[in-house]
């Protein structure tokens, strides 16, 4: 369903990404590993749009993503270093716009999500008051409510408690149970059932 083949980048003189090619199929997490400075997140950009490669394609149902940008991107949900919320709305605001402006979403929908990663009790307080941990919650109910095919997260565990980390391996799972695709860059592997990984390691330039 997701294909990478040969991407190449270069970030001034520095080739990040040499070659770099894997595929993600429905019901599998594609997991990228390696030091820091090996271009995770890079890749993620890159598959995400936000980066264009200097060789190289994405592919998304058999169909190079530049081709179908918009909708590629309609079945993409990505989760970055630093979530994307406003400070000054509360983290139900922040739901509401960010997911409103993709599709219909319902508050019924919105406190769903919330409950779901244990941020319905902080739902009604502004986000620059929250802690890292708690807007990463926030952050996750986000890519719940996109009902994405496709989920790119860059280190969805980070700042989260043991609690929160089993979190972030049981909403892969669910999101795998769906026919669902993950690609996730993260530092230490998640608990999920060894038949639904792919191991991808990437060496520093």
């Amino acid at each position: 369903m997701l294909s990478v083949s040969g991407l190449h980048l270069w970030r001034g003189d520095r080739h990040v990404l040499r070659n770099v090619s894997f595929e993600a199929i429905p019901g599998r997490c594609v997991l990228l590993t390696g030091r820091n400075g090996a271009g995770k997140t890079t890749l993620l950009r890159a598959i995400a749009g936000l980066l264009e490669p200097e060789e190289g394609q994405v592919s998304w149902r058999g169909t190079s993503t530049r081709q179908t940008r918009n909708e590629f991107h309609a079945e993409l949900a990505y989760l970055g270093h630093e979530p994307p919320l406003k400070g000054d709305l509360t983290a139900r605001e922040n739901l509401a716009y960010s997911i409103g402006i993709r599709r219909p979403v319902t508050g019924a929908e919105v406190d769903a999500a919330l409950a779901r990663t244990g941020a319905a009790k902080f739902a009604d307080r502004a986000v620059r008051l929250l802690s890292a941990g708690q807007r990463r919650r926030v952050a996750l109910a986000g890519v719940l409510l996109a009902n994405a095919v496709l989920w790119l997260l860059d280190e969805p565990a980070t700042n989260l408690d043991a609690e929160g980390q089993h979190l972030v391996a049981d909403l892969v799972a669910e999101q795998l149970a769906r026919a669902g695709v993950v690609v996730a860059a993260v530092h230490h592997s998640l608990p999920l059932a060894a038949e639904s990984l792919t191991e991808l390691t990437l060496d520093v330039a």
